[in-house]
């Protein structure tokens, strides 16, 4: 079923009974009538295909449907932040947001354009904030728009968690999992995983998006991303995230197969006489890069080129003295091939840690937990 089908307040009014264990209960909080909120859960439980409740003569008890979904809707509903709101102006709202224009939400979303003005503007009056402002042809996002933005993609998050698991709990192995790839770990760790995920779950929607840490913090603080894998910041980035160590990698200074100093006893003098291509500044290979030729008091090469794609990296190398340091599983074809070569030994001390970070309070489904176990063993062999 489509998630923007349900319908707030029969979801709101699940979780009251789940809570007090009546519809006659559940009436007072959610301010509905026991007809209407017994309409609404018909409706409801028609549209998940499962039962969220046994009936009984002196109340009602959630099914296992309504255990599993139950945290969900409730993480929903704090996200969302108030019981004005419905899900018709929540799809509009986010419509909006993310295509900058009425029109293209309109296109994209197959909402005509008055329907979608006018959630909006009912959905600022409700919530007593201004949340568009016009940019030229545009849409812009207020500070307070931009916050909730945010909240509403964590509760489409939720909600869209909630019910790939209801659909598991009816035998369908189906849902998504989105992967923020960082470029570290495109080489060897991701495609291994997901691999082997797919052979255990063929029905289930893997969706990697490749970035930045800068690029792919947002999204995945947004909700639009479940998991980041990649190098570790230190500090963390925030209280929101929270990160877990898989392996520790160890760099070392590449350059082409014929590079003047392949054969030769390399020390810090010689490599600084050399240009650098590597990635940009704060990031954990920079800083390490940056660290290596201060502590022996040595200033830093030249870097003429700053980058981190590992594919532009390696045509300059072979076409050109400059150096780089990368892992050697970023470039393991090129070293088997004789394009490239290590030089010098393995730097001291270089290394930075590889993992994942997630949300603070993510609430992984089965399958997402699943491939956190693969992603583990992925790392370790």
């Amino acid at each position: 079923m489509e998630l923007w089908d349900l319908n707030l307040r029969h979801l709101y009014a699940a979780m009251e009974i789940c809570d007090k264990g009546s519809i006659s209960a559940a009436a007072d909080a959610v301010n509905l009538t026991q007809p209407a909120i017994t309409q609404g859960l018909v409706k409801l439980e028609t549209q998940l295909g499962q039962p969220l409740f046994e009936r009984h003569t002196d109340g009602m008890t959630p099914t296992p449907a309504a255990t599993i979904f139950a945290p969900r809707i409730d993480a929903a509903l704090v996200n969302i932040g108030s019981s004005r709101v419905t899900m018709a102006q929540m799809r509009a709202f986010l419509s909006v947001a993310e295509h900058g224009s009425y029109p293209t939400a309109s296109a994209m979303s197959g909402l005509a354009q008055p329907s979608l003005h006018r959630s909006v503007a009912n959905l600022s009056i409700a919530l007593k904030r201004k949340l568009l402002e016009r940019r030229g042809k545009g849409m812009a996002l207020t500070a307070q728009g931009r916050s909730l933005a945010r909240s509403f993609r964590l509760a489409r998050a939720e909600l869209a968690a909630g019910l790939s698991e209801l659909d598991a709990l009816k035998g369908k192995e189906t849902g998504t999992i989105s992967i923020g790839a960082m470029p570290l770990c495109r080489a060897r760790l991701l495609p291994k995983a997901v691999a082997e995920f797919h052979k255990a779950y063929p029905e289930s929607e893997v969706r990697i998006v490749e970035g930045s840490h800068a690029e792919l913090i947002e999204p995945l603080r947004d909700g639009e991303l479940d998991i980041l894998i990649g190098a570790l910041r230190d500090p963390a980035p925030g209280d929101d995230v929270q990160q877990r160590s898989l392996f520790e990698d160890h760099p070392v200074i590449i350059g082409r197969y014929d590079h003047p100093l392949r054969d030769q006893r390399s020390d810090l003098d010689k490599l600084a006489s050399y240009p650098w291509i590597i990635a940009a500044p704060d990031t954990p290979l920079r800083m390490r890069w940056e660290h290596m030729f201060e502590s022996a008091g040595i200033d830093c090469p030249d870097v003429p080129i700053e980058c981190g794609s590992v594919i532009t990296i390696r045509q300059i190398l072979l076409e050109s003295d400059f150096l780089t340091l990368l892992s050697p599983d970023q470039v393991a074809v090129e070293l088997e091939a004789n394009w490239l070569s290590t030089i010098g030994g393995p730097p001291k001390g270089i290394h930075r840690n590889i993992g994942a970070t997630t949300r603070t309070g993510w609430m992984p489904t089965a399958m997402q937990r699943d491939f956190m176990q693969i992603l583990d063993r992925a790392s370790i062999t």
